[in-house]
This record gives structure tokens, C-alpha cells and sequence, in this order.
């Protein structure tokens, strides 16, 4: 009877044990396993899907050795998606945030307010995860759809991507100007500025987004754009922060360039 009621009392606390750890993890992590289900060997683990190894895939996206391409390996969706929604994701993110942060305290500004640091939006400051995430999405598996995306831009609740969060009030305390340089149209000044904002990014120098009209490929619009700010303008561009490879190469790219981790899209 004694080890009856032991055994009892042990399985009533492993499940309240279980109960417990779900629930840390699902404050601790903002993106609900319901929305993809998560296999914890799958983010970091390369697995052959069809004989494409999924990490060597990702490698050759982020080195931008693989362009050109128009969507995820439907073989590599759920790997793509483990990685996004998992720690790796978070932890190169926080890697690149950080070695931004220590070239930057080795900079001497000048104090004339011409020292800027530019930041791409999407994937860069602000995460589009939950948009992502929903099974339509697949995490790039399937075409771009910017009637869908751009519903979920006017939502305006992408959450910050918090390694940038955190460099970018670190560069404001600095003295660094901020600017922020988004391949979204104009139209959507309003909700990008409420988003932002919300979520911490609450003071900049200057907010650009695409003219209406404007269909010039993502390096030579970014390009013609930070050539704006340098030789117009005046402005130093110390760093520059995206996390496609057209926010970073092209002319006119600044001192220095951090590329955030990205396999979902790419944007030439």
C-alpha cells in the first residue's frame, strides 16, 4: 500500500514537473509550438532530405554562394523552420548583434551628428516569425505572396529581433545617428514608424522607404539610397546591418557590414 502511494505521489509530481517546464518554456520562448512543432535535434543538425543536406544548404545562403533563388527546398522546409524557431537562430543573431556592439565602442565620432549606423527592417530589426510560422508560409517553401505579406506589414505587431534591439540603444547612448532603410514601399510609413516604436526602436535620424514606383532591384535601390546620405547629405555611414546580402554590397555599403542570418527569402 506504502509503495503504492509512493508511486503515486512520484507520478503526481513528474507531471507537475512536466506541467511546469512546458509552461517556462512557452513564456520563455514567444513563438508557440502549435504554430510549427518544434524537434529540438532539427535546428542545429544538418539531415539529408531527398540527398540535399539542409545545412550545407543554409551555409551556402548565408556565405551567398547559392543566389538567385526563389524559394526554401521543400525538402528543407521543416529544417528552415526548427532552425528560425529555435535557440541557433537566436544565438547567431545575438553573435552578429555583439560583434557590431565591440567594433563600435572602438569608433571615435566626430560629435557633429553626421556618424550613422544603418539598419535594414525586415529580418534585421523587426522579426516577421509570426508571420512566417503559420503553416500557409511553410518558412519560404512556397512563392512570395505580397498581398499576404503586406497584410501582415499593416498589422503592425512584429515583434523586434532582440540582439538588434538591444545594439541599436546601445549605438543611441553611443552617440550614433540611426537610420533605418527598408525595401517597403512608402505607402507604409505609418504602420512601419507604430511598429517600430512599439517595440523599443522609439528615436532616428531618418526613415527611408521605397518610392511608389521605384522597381529597382534591392542592391542598386539600397545603393542609390545610401549614396543619398553620404554625398548628399554628408553622412558617415559607420555600420551597416541587414540580413540579405543587397542591403550589404553595391556601393556606398559603409565602414563596416553585419549580415544577420536569414534562410527564408532572398532578395537580390
Amino acid at each position: 500500500m506504502q509503495l503504492a502511494m509512493l508511486f503515486h505521489t512520484q507520478t503526481m509530481a513528474f507531471k507537475i514537473f512536466v506541467l511546469l517546464l512546458t509552461a517556462a518554456r512557452a513564456i520563455a520562448f514567444p513563438y508557440s509550438s502549435d504554430i510549427h512543432l518544434l524537434k529540438p535535434h532539427s535546428g542545429s543538425a544538418g539531415h539529408k532530405h531527398s540527398g540535399l543536406n539542409c545545412l550545407s544548404w543554409r551555409l551556402g545562403v548565408e556565405t551567398n554562394n547559392l543566389r538567385d533563388w526563389t524559394q526554401v527546398p521543400a525538402s528543407c522546409k521543416d529544417y528552415v523552420g526548427h532552425y528560425m524557431l529555435g535557440k541557433q537562430y537566436r544565438l547567431d543573431c545575438n553573435l552578429v548583434a555583439d560583434s557590431a556592439y565591440e567594433y563600435a565602442k572602438g569608433l571615435n565620432l566626430t560629435g557633429d551628428g553626421k556618424d550613422v549606423w544603418v539598419f535594414d527592417i525586415d529580418e534585421t530589426t523587426l522579426s516577421n516569425l509570426p508571420y512566417y510560422a503559420r503553416h500557409s508560409v511553410a518558412f519560404g517553401a512556397i512563392p512570395y505572396n505580397a498581398t499576404a505579406f503586406n497584410a501582415w506589414v499593416m498589422e503592425a505587431e512584429a515583434p523586434a529581433v532582440p540582439g538588434s534591439l538591444k545594439l541599436y540603444k546601445r549605438l543611441v547612448k553611443m552617440g550614433f545617428k540611426i537610420v533605418f532603410l527598408t525595401g517597403s514601399g512608402v505607402a507604409y510609413t505609418d504602420v512601419r514608424t507604430k511598429n517600430l516604436r512599439a517595440v523599443g526602436y522609439t528615436t532616428w535620424e531618418k526613415l527611408i522607404l521605397k518610392g511608389a514606383g521605384d522597381a529597382s532591384r534591392g542592391v542598386v535601390y539600397k545603393s542609390n539610397k545610401r549614396k543619398e546620405l553620404v554625398v548628399d547629405a554628408g553622412y558617415r555611414i559607420r555600420g551597416n546591418m541587414g540580413d540579405q546580402w543587397s542591403d550589404l554590397l553595391g556601393t556606398y555599403t559603409g565602414d563596416r557590414t553585419f549580415k544577420l542570418p536569414d534562410p527564408m527569402y532572398y532578395i537580390g
